[in-house]
């Protein structure tokens, strides 16, 4: 695992730019370094990430942090506009251009505006990798569900992927969706129509083979996905707070919900969750979200050290 043609010096801001064969290299990468915890600690010592959040993270932040850390790196930024320049006005172009002149090696950034990482990326001559992007974008976030389906399943191809919730303002999973376009699936979105996925996201998987299905309610389809990915309602995303008043609570997953799904049926999740997914599950067999989410700190380990060349 180390320096890559496919990922060497590369942005990460969109699960648009990735073809099959550099997912499946991703997902070799990760699994090869979950057979050796410690094969990667240390291989970008002296380097410098600049995590950038300009809007509050859990899981993404942490795990990038303790990526880069684990990695060798030192790490600079901050975690939310709170404490830092932003407070003051300071743009995003003299934030990026600020700490390269610091010396950083690669940006990780969070960003409510669309196109912030890609803005970063034209104007940044060293990596940027994006870590959320408005309500459009969160290719890493993909790549940690890619690896959680294969984990749950030892493949990805054949599979049937359902799609529950928010998919018009949820921004991992129209990246998961962009992803899986790689892969022979079958994908069906289920939501309310105010939910529903973006026409451009169902247009472009059309364009890459796969026609995604639509459906209403996940008791319409409940007994032939193997994949369910759901996702909360992006109170912070809808532009209308009557438009959330109407939808907020219109669906949960749990247990009876569960009643018609295959015994094997692996349930996902980016958290944090709200009320959408009932800790009922949790102790089950459906329970995949726990294992997805420890699967994001191998995950961006093996792909900073792609991107920045670190050792074999």
């Amino acid at each position: 695992m180390g320096p890559s043609v496919d990922f060497l010096g590369r942005d990460v801001v969109s699960a648009r730019d990735f073809k099959r064969d550099q997912y499946d290299e991703m997902l070799r990468a990760v699994e090869d370094l979950e057979k050796s915890r410690e094969s990667l600690d240390g291989t970008l010592k002296g380097k410098l990430a600049a995590l950038l959040f300009f809007e509050p993270s859990t899981r993404t932040y942490s795990s990038f942090q303790i990526a880069a850390e684990k990695l060798g790196m030192r790490v600079s930024g901050f975690a939310g506009p709170t404490g830092s320049s932003i407070t003051k006005g300071e743009t995003l172009h003299d934030t990026v251009r600020m700490f390269e002149g610091y010396g950083a090696d690669v940006f990780i950034i969070r960003h409510s505006k669309m196109g912030a990482a890609r803005f970063a990326a034209e104007i940044s001559d060293v990596p940027v990798v994006s870590a959320g992007d408005g309500s459009r974008e969160h290719p890493t976030q993909a790549m940690v569900d890619l690896y959680a389906i294969k984990k749950a399943f030892g493949r990805i191809d054949g599979l049937k992927v359902g799609m529950l919730g928010d998919l018009r303002y949820g921004r991992t999973s129209s990246s998961l969706a962009y992803a899986l376009s790689n892969f022979d699936v079958e994908i069906t979105f289920i939501a309310p129509e105010a939910l529903q996925m973006r026409p451009e996201v169902s247009h472009f998987l059309t364009q890459r083979g796969v026609t995604p299905r639509t459906a209403g309610a996940f008791k319409d389809v409940a007994g032939s996905l193997d994949v369910l990915y759901v996702t909360r309602i992006q109170k912070e995303r809808i532009p209308d707070p009557t438009e959330y008043e109407k939808v907020k609570g219109m669906y949960e997953v749990n247990l009876e919900a569960l009643r018609d799904a295959k015994p094997s049926l692996k349930v996902l999740h980016p958290l944090p969750r709200v009320d959408e997914l009932s800790t009922d599950i949790d102790e089950t067999n459906y329970a995949q979200y726990f294992v997805q989410a420890a699967g994001g700190l191998p995950l961006r380990m093996a792909l900073l050290n792609l991107i920045l060349g670190g050792a074999r």
